[in-house]
C-alpha cells in the first residue's frame, strides 16, 4: 500500500494540508461552542443525542488539534520539498483513533432521534456501537497493521465494508420504523438526515483505496483535504440536523401534552410550540402517585421505608 505519510510534499502541498487541518479544527471547535449553548433548546427525551452531538464535536476537535501538531513536527523542510520523518503518520493515525469513538456516537445520535424505546431501543444502540467500531478497527488495521501484505489488506478491507453494510442496515431499519410515528416535516429532516450520514461514510471507503492504488505528494494532499472536508460535514452537518429532529419532536411532545419545555421553541425563526410549566404532575395511565417519604437526616442514610432497589 502506498502510505500517504511517507510522500514527500511540495510547498503548495504542504500549505494547503495545513490550511485544511487548521480549517477543520476551528470549524469542530466552534460546532462544539454551538452544541453546548443549544442544548437547552431540547427536551430531556432527547438530551442522549445532545450529549453525543457534543461529545463528538468536543474529541473531533481534540483529535484535529493533534493532527496539526503532528503534521508540524512530522514533516522537514528540505531542498526538493517536505520530506516525511519517522513522526508523520500521526497526521494520519490519530483520525483512526477519533472515529473508533466518533463514529458510534453518531450512531447512537442518529437513533436517540428516532421513535424506539425500551428494549428494542437498547439493543439497537448495542448493534450500532459494536458494528461501527469493528468497522473503523479493521480499517484502522488494514491501512496501519498489515502492511505490505496485500492479501491480508484486503481481508480486513472486506471485514470494515461487511461491518459498514450491517451498521447501515441497522439504522435505516431503525429510521423507517420512525417514520409512521412521526409528522411529515421530523420525517422529512430525519430522512435527510440519515441519508447525510450514510451517503458521508460511503466517501471514506473510497479515500482508503486512494490509498492502496495512488501515490505522491499530490494524492496525499487530496486524501487529507477529502478526509477534513467530510470530517467537517459529517460532524457538523449532520449534528445540526439531528439537533434540529430532536428540537421538533420536542415541540411535538409539548404540543401533545406529553411533556413541558421551559422555553418556547423556535426553529428556521418559526415558533413551533410555547413555552410552558406543569401546574401539577402528570402520571400515565394507571400509575399512581408515589409516597412521599422524609428526607434523612444524614445524605448518606437511606429511608426504612424506602424501595428494596434503592436500600441494596
Amino acid at each position: 500500500m502506498n502510505s500517504p505519510w511517507t510522500a514527500t510534499l511540495t510547498d503548495g502541498e504542504h500549505t494547503v494540508i495545513l490550511y485544511f487541518l487548521a480549517v477543520a479544527a476551528l470549524a469542530l471547535l466552534a460546532g462544539a461552542v454551538r452544541s453546548g449553548l443549544t442544548s437547552v433548546e431540547v427536551g430531556s427525551r432527547y438530551r442522549p443525542t445532545v450529549a453525543a452531538r457534543l461529545a463528538v464535536a468536543i474529541i473531533a476537535t481534540l483529535s484535529y488539534a493533534v493532527l496539526v501538531i503532528g503534521f508540524l513536527v512530522g514533516y522537514r523542510h528540505s531542498a526538493d520539498g517536505w520530506r516525511p520523518t519517522a513522526n508523520a503518520v500521526l497526521s494520519f493515525l490519530p483520525r483512526y483513533i477519533e472515529w473508533s469513538v466518533s463514529v458510534p456516537l453518531l450512531a447512537l445520535e442518529l437513533i436517540a432521534v428516532t421513535t424506539l424505546a425500551g428494549a428494542v431501543l437498547r439493543r439497537n444502540q448495542l448493534g450500532a456501537i459494536a458494528t461501527t467500531f469493528f468497522m473503523i478497527f479493521c480499517g484502522f488495521v488494514a491501512v496501519f497493521v498489515v502492511g505490505d501484505d496485500r492479501a491480508a489488506l484486503i481481508g480486513w478491507a472486506i471485514a470494515s465494508a461487511v461491518f459498514w453494510i450491517v451498521t447501515t442496515v441497522l439504522l435505516i431499519r431503525a429510521v423507517r420504523q420512525s417514520f409512521p410515528f412521526l409528522t411529515a416535516l421530523t420525517s422529512v429532516a430525519l430522512r435527510n438526515g440519515t441519508i447525510l450520514l450514510l451517503t458521508s461514510w460511503a466517501v471514506y471507503p473510497l479515500v482508503f483505496v486512494l490509498q492502496v492504488v495512488a501515490g505522491g505528494g499530490a494524492w496525499t494532499m487530496v486524501i487529507q483535504v477529502a478526509l477534513c472536508v467530510m470530517d467537517v460535514v459529517v460532524k457538523i452537518g449532520f449534528g445540526g440536523i439531528a439537533h434540529r429532529v430532536a428540537k421538533l419532536r420536542t415541540a411535538e411532545d409539548v404540543r401533545a401534552g406529553d411533556d413541558v419545555h421551559p422555553e418556547s421553541i423556535w426553529a428556521s425563526s418559526i415558533k413551533l410550540s410555547d413555552a410552558g410549566q406543569p401546574h401539577e404532575v402528570y402520571l400515565a395511565e394507571g400509575a399512581s402517585v408515589h409516597p412521599s417519604r422524609q428526607r434523612p437526616a444524614s445524605g448518606n442514610a437511606v429511608p426504612s421505608e424506602a424501595p428494596e432497589e434503592l436500600a441494596e
